[in-house]
């Protein structure tokens, strides 16, 4: 299945603390790769069940599925992502 791609408003937040070069980075994944993996990715746990998480080096994709779209609700350092 092919996936459209949003982005919550706060993850621009999540992108200013970031380089350029790690910017593109991110979204280049996250443009070219996740749409065809995003149903495989793991699920969170507790709470956060409903929700998935991609992998790009230290860096945590978070997102759900909702019908042909990948909602990304945030982007940040792994040691931080799961944080508020």
């Amino acid at each position: 299945m092919v996936y459209k791609i949003e982005f919550k408003a706060s993850v621009k937040k999540d992108l200013k603390k970031l380089s350029k070069d790690r910017i593109t980075e991110i979204l280049n994944k996250i443009e070219t790769k996740l749409p065809q993996i995003a149903f495989q990715q793991p699920n969170l746990k507790g709470k956060f069940k409903h929700l998935k998480k991609y992998r790009i080096g230290d860096f945590r994709v978070i997102y759900t599925l909702v019908d042909d779209t990948i909602l990304v609700l945030r982007i940040a350092d792994r040691k931080d992502v799961y944080r508020k």
